[in-house]
C-alpha cells in the first residue's frame, strides 16, 4: 500500500492514478481520498496524473490525537508532494480542504503549483466577528458539534440530502448517500471534531487575496455547509486572477452530484493555463 510521511512521522495513505500533468486531490473534513473517484477516474483517462491522499486521522492514514490545525495539515500536504517530487501541480480543494490549499501556498510557496481549484471551499472565514458579521455565531457552531459528537452515525445520516441538496432535484442515489456516510465515518472521533473547528476558526482572508496563481472557484447556490455569500462568492471578491463558476441548485456535494460538470470545468481550466487536455473523452455520469 502506498504510505508517505508526513508532520511528526504520521504515516498517510495516498492514491497515484495516470501518467502526465499532475492533479493533487485534497479533501474536505470526514472523506477521504476515495471520495474523489468521480473525478480520478475520468480524470486520469484524460491524460492527467492524478493524485489524492487521507488526511491524518481519516481513512487509511494514521489516526492520531493531534496535528489536525492548518499549519500541519498544510505540512502534510507539502510531505506528499515533497515524496513524488511533484512539480507544475493544480491542486483541487473540497470544503476544508481549501484552507490546506491556502496555508499551504502561504507557508510552502508556489515552487510546485501552477494553479489551484476550490470547490466548495469554506474559506475564507466562516465564524462571526465584527468585521464578518454574516459568519455563523460561535453558540450555534458549539450546539450543533455537540449535538453531532453525541451521535455520529445519526447526525451524518440525517444530513445526508441536504449535502446533495437532493430536495432541489440533484439525482443521487440511496446508495450512494449510504456509501458517502460510511466514508464520512470512517476517521477518527478526534478528527471529526477537530478538523471542524480549524474550518470553522480559522481566518484566511488575508492569505487568500496574497494568491497569485490562476484559481477556479466553483461553488453552489444552495450550499448548507458552506453558504455560497459567507463563503464562495467571498473567496472571489478576494482572490485576483480568479474564474468563479456558481452552479444553480448545487449543494456541498457538488463534485458528486455535477460531477461530469465539475470534470469539464476542471479540464477546461487546466487546459486554457497549461496546453493540457481539455475535453473528456469518457462518459461521466453526475
Amino acid at each position: 500500500m502506498p504510505y508517505f510521511e508526513g508532520s511528526a512521522g504520521t504515516r498517510l495513505f495516498y492514491t497515484d492514478w495516470g501518467q502526465g500533468k499532475p492533479v493533487v486531490f485534497v479533501a474536505g473534513a470526514w472523506l477521504s481520498s476515495s471520495a474523489w473517484e468521480f473525478q480520478m477516474l475520468p480524470l486520469s483517462e484524460a491524460g492527467l496524473r492524478c493524485v489524492a491522499f487521507d488526511k491524518r486521522g481519516h481513512g487509511r492514514s494514521d489516526w492520531v490525537g493531534h496535528g489536525y490545525d492548518y499549519d500541519t495539515l498544510a505540512d502534510d500536504l507539502a510531505a506528499l508532494l515533497d515524496h513524488l517530487d511533484l512539480r507544475e501541480v493544480t491542486l483541487v480543494a473540497h470544503s476544508m480542504g481549501g484552507g490546506e490549499v491556502i496555508r499551504y501556498l502561504t507557508h510552502h510557496g508556489c515552487d510546485r503549483v501552477s494553479r489551484v481549484v476550490f470547490i466548495a471551499a469554506t474559506a475564507p472565514l466562516m465564524a462571526w466577528t465584527p468585521d464578518n458579521p454574516d459568519g455563523i455565531d460561535q453558540r450555534a457552531f458549539d450546539a450543533l458539534s455537540a449535538e453531532r459528537t453525541r451521535d455520529r452515525p445519526r447526525w451524518m445520516a440525517q444530513n445526508a440530502q441536504a449535502f446533495f441538496a437532493t430536495h432541489l432535484g440533484n439525482n443521487i442515489s440511496t446508495e450512494l448517500m449510504e456509501w458517502t456516510v460510511q466514508r464520512c465515518l470512517d476517521c477518527s472521533a478526534k478528527a471529526a471534531v477537530e478538523v471542524i473547528k480549524t474550518g470553522f476558526r480559522t481566518d484566511l482572508r488575508k492569505e487568500a487575496a496574497a494568491l497569485q496563481l490562476p484559481t477556479l472557484i466553483i461553488h453552489g447556490d444552495a450550499d448548507a455547509s458552506a453558504p455560497v455569500a459567507l463563503c464562495g462568492r467571498r473567496l472571489a471578491q478576494l482572490i485576483p486572477n480568479n474564474t468563479y463558476k456558481e452552479y444553480p441548485r448545487a449543494g456541498h456535494g457538488i463534485f458528486m452530484t455535477h460531477a461530469a460538470q465539475v470534470n469539464q470545468d476542471l479540464l477546461d481550466f487546466i487546459g486554457s493555463t497549461s496546453g493540457a487536455p481539455s475535453r473528456i473523452g469518457v462518459a461521466v455520469r453526475g
